[in-house]
């Protein structure tokens, strides 16, 4: 069983993956700390059983070590870890009979609540507008859902999302743009006389 810890030593990403690419363990090691905690609360996203989403990271890890010296060095480890780790769940999922007999992630269905302070600028910290914002993005389509975690809380770029979710940038960016007027739309609604503030991209 890999061992992880919630505090190591930042170090730049594309140094730790050639290194491991290397056959360096402790890059290896280094890298799964970093970001398993962030890979578990992205595949409990998609399944509400935690041990199975680890065992699906656990997996991913092995195989990252395994293949290592086949990895593209020149890749976002983030990305790559994210993106693996979607794709393993969907398996996980067809195998368990939970979704259809596909091996597609279109299946996935993003089951994330937003619980948002400081991912979205709003204009005042109001707990009731908090709140109701929250609703309004839980409520939206699971794709939108998901594209506004990656954007928000993941701080990742439209190439980046595009290319975990297996769509086109101009998908990946029509997804963000009609989340973003769908929330300032039904804000409007509830709203009448408030200004919701969104980061634009």
């Amino acid at each position: 069983m890999i061992k992880y810890s919630e505090h190591i030593k930042v170090i730049d990403d594309a140094l730790l993956w050639k290194q491991l690419i290397n056959g360096d363990e402790k890059a290896f090691s280094n890298l799964f700390e970093k970001y398993f905690n962030q890979l578990v609360l992205y595949g409990c996203s998609f399944s509400s059983n935690e041990d199975k989403v680890k065992d699906c990271i656990q997996d991913v890890f092995v195989d990252v070590w395994l293949y290592k010296e086949s990895l593209n060095e020149n890749i976002s480890p983030k990305i790559y870890l994210l993106s693996s780790v979607r794709k393993r769940i969907a398996r996980q999922q067809e195998r368990d009979k939970i979704f259809s007999k596909s091996t597609s992630t279109k299946a996935l269905e993003f089951l994330f609540d937003f619980s948002i302070e400081h991912e979205l600028i709003i204009d005042e910290n109001s707990r009731d507008r908090i709140s109701q914002l929250n609703k309004l993005i839980n409520q939206l389509p699971s794709k939108q859902k998901e594209v506004l975690f990656l954007r928000y809380h993941q701080g990742l770029s439209i190439d980046q999302i595009a290319e975990i979710l297996n769509i086109n940038y101009q998908s990946t960016s029509n997804l963000l743009h009609r989340s973003l007027l769908k929330l300032r739309k039904d804000w409007s609604i509830f709203n009448p006389l408030g200004e919701i503030k969104l980061i634009d991209f």
